[in-house]
């Protein structure tokens, strides 16, 4: 089988939650343990740093492994999904899984593999790991796929835990409240090691002291102590000529912390705040226990984390005049940040192209959208995408007006027809939707 070929047989035989929702997901590690003995332990042959989260958890593992990279340490990063190619999911210092690997590892393992029936999730959980092993890497960055406690990723004994905060989503497997699910993301906590904590509230706090107790794990959360001072985002006059203090957060953000005095980071998203937040706690407590990470490396990583580790579609600005912003926010937690962000932009007409999967709180994230705006509802190619006419009638029935359109591409098309230059089109509501987007970029002459 040539790349495509076997990319076609991981998706028909090895289910993608991505794609098909619940019918991927495999409660318990059996699968994992079962691979992961048949590969000899790869993972316990480097470092690991394991993160979870509802949102942002993939900013914090791009940044962190940048941050590494530019330590000098040879650094793997498994995260998901992926928007363009399969690759982006498993990289060492930025760069993808070569096609070769992924070929020869299914030619020569599916033997073993097919009688498991594994998830596609659990197969290339256990790709990433032996790859990295083969790889001679010094550590690696391990995201969780879907919560945290039965998580395939989860049979690692990491340096460092990682959990961003706790939202309402997946919760048909996670649990129906913030306490459930927070329960499951506390799961990655490994005994006497250090874990520290984004955000919580009321209910999930005590969920996370008291399992860091009962284990003798060290918890620090992040909230207690925020770093930032301040942050200066860059004004964009040439998007604007008539408002020439307009924020772009789409140039990144100038932090003023109790460390790193202006710290420039790339990554200018509303909710960027609190995951920097949350990365400086990281580091100090890596530092602590022996890696080597001077405040140039921390520098570098935060200024230069996009063309490090190829991250893509966190408030992602493709175009101006007009605007043209993408975002992967895919639940309610998300959402909320990118309303929030929006009503700081300035602009004559907001255009929101906005498709979803149908596995989400549909009407609590439509109910967060403004009404002053023209809505063009589409959905993704995958499976699981909501098809475009239930969106609008659920927008409707909330104020929000707007046409259906079959596809991404034809979405798009429309909203920058009837945009005029002092406008701004975002594009979101799914990670799909933004992979959909990227992959129709030079169809759409987005640069």
């Amino acid at each position: 089988m040539n790349y495509k070929e076997t990319l076609n047989y991981l998706y028909e035989h090895a289910p993608m939650f991505q794609q098909v929702g619940s019918k991927a997901y495999k409660e318990g590690l059996a699968n994992t343990q079962a691979l992961d003995d048949h590969l000899e332990h790869p993972h316990s042959a480097y470092r690991t740093i394991h993160v979870a989260g509802t949102n942002g958890k993939g900013s914090c593992s791009h940044t962190l492994a940048a941050i590494l990279q530019s330590s000098g340490y040879r650094v793997g990063l498994y995260t998901s999904p992926h928007l363009l190619d399969f690759r982006e999911r498993i990289r060492i210092n930025g760069q993808p899984i070569p096609e070769s690997y992924v070929v020869n590892f299914v030619e020569e393992q599916r033997a073993f593999f097919e009688p498991l029936h594994p998830s596609f999730f659990e197969l290339t959980t256990a790709m990433a790991f032996r790859y990295f092993a083969d790889e001679k890497i010094d550590v690696a960055v391990i995201e969780t796929g879907l919560g945290g406690r039965l998580d395939c990723t989860n049979i690692i004994q990491p340096d460092l835990c990682i959990i961003t905060n706790i939202g309402l989503d997946h919760t048909q497997f996670l649990g129906d409240t913030l306490e459930k699910i927070a329960t499951e993301k506390a799961g990655i906590i490994k005994a006497k090691t250090p874990v520290v904590v984004g955000e919580t509230t009321a209910e999930t706090r005590p969920v996370f002291t008291r399992k860091a107790e009962e284990i003798e794990a060290q918890v620090f959360f992040a909230a207690d102590d925020v770093q930032i001072l301040s942050k200066e985002v860059p004004t964009d006059g040439k998007a604007h000529a008539h408002c020439i203090d307009t924020p772009d957060y789409s140039t990144g953000v100038i932090y003023q912390t109790k460390t790193y005095p202006d710290l420039k980071a790339a990554l200018g998203g509303y909710c960027q705040e609190l995951n920097t937040n949350t990365i400086l706690h990281a580091v100090a407590q890596l530092t602590k226990i022996g890696y080597r990470i001077t405040e140039r490396d921390v520098r570098e990583g935060f200024m230069h984390v996009c063309e490090m580790t190829g991250l893509m579609g966190r408030w992602q600005k493709l175009c101006r005049k007009p605007t043209v912003i993408c975002d992967t926010g895919h639940n309610v937690n998300g959402m909320q940040y990118i309303t929030k962000q929006l009503e700081q932009c300035t602009y004559d007409h907001l255009h929101f192209v906005i498709g979803m999967v149908n596995d989400k709180d549909i009407h609590a994230m439509l109910s967060l959208l403004p009404t002053n705006a023209t809505y063009y509802f589409t959905k993704a190619s995958v499976q699981r995408a909501l098809p475009e006419e239930v969106l609008k009638e659920q927008a409707q029935g909330l104020g929000l007006q707007g046409s259906c359109y079959p596809n991404v591409c034809e979405a798009v098309q429309a909203a920058k027809a009837k945009s005029l230059p002092e406008d701004f089109i975002f594009i979101g509501g799914s990670s799909f939707i933004v992979a959909d987007l990227l992959t129709s970029r030079d169809t759409l002459n987005l640069y």
